[in-house]
């Protein structure tokens, strides 16, 4: 049997840590390892436990949940999938931490069996975490911010590239792989190199600057 799923819960209310808990505990391939009730305090508390996932409230004291993503993911060879937790999926908190490295939010009026569900997902990371929610937010944002050039476009094969076309449309490996008649391996094979070449941390920020540098544009 695998290892479960290490979780760090960071939110300043204890009663939304201690119902997350509940909810996490009782499924056999999750276990919740720690919590934090500030931003600063998360950053600790996960250098510490070194999990899988974080939960990570985006509204907290001393440093914000985008802040405390940025310095998890800048200080940790090995960081873990971080997903922000909002009320509002059009806030511009939620983009912000997207842009830092966050692999996606979940809602706090998120069901039960969604926040399993997104905590298995993103430990696995071959998928968007709603994409629709995260392709909106990115052509929304890419609306306000002039196109820039990325070096990284002329580095991409053909290949690559319809592979990041695919990728931020929120298909899954298996899917693509189905879409351009190839294995799944290979797949994961060109998006780890797509990854590489534009320095993104995961398929969210790849879906980021593509639509940010115009590489992927809305409609």
């Amino acid at each position: 049997m695998s290892a479960p799923i290490r979780v760090v819960l960071a939110d300043d209310e204890r009663m939304v840590r201690t119902a997350l808990r509940v909810i996490l505990d009782a499924e056999p391939d999750l276990a919740v390892v720690g919590e934090a009730a500030t931003g600063a305090e998360a950053v600790s508390v996960v250098r510490a436990e070194r999990p899988d996932v974080v939960l990570m409230d985006v509204r907290m004291p001393e440093i914000d949940g985008i802040r405390a993503t940025e310095q998890i993911l800048a200080g940790m060879a090995d960081a873990p999938r971080i997903v922000v937790v909002t009320t509002f999926e059009n806030d511009s908190y939620v983009y912000d931490a997207l842009r830092v490295g966050a692999a996606g939010f979940l809602l706090k009026r998120a069901a039960a069996e969604e926040l399993v569900s997104a905590v298995r997902l993103v430990a696995r990371s071959d998928s968007l975490l709603y994409p629709a929610a995260v392709r909106c937010l990115a052509a929304e944002h890419a609306r306000h911010r002039p196109p820039a050039a990325p070096a990284w476009a002329a580095r991409l094969t053909d290949r690559e590239a319809e592979v990041l076309r695919l990728v931020a449309t929120g298909l899954t490996n298996a899917e693509i792989a189905d879409r351009i008649g190839v294995g799944p391996a290979t797949v994961k094979t060109h998006v780890a190199a797509v990854l590489a070449k534009l320095g993104a941390r995961d398929r969210t920020q790849a879906v980021i600057l593509a639509y940010e540098s115009g590489f992927v544009r809305t409609g």
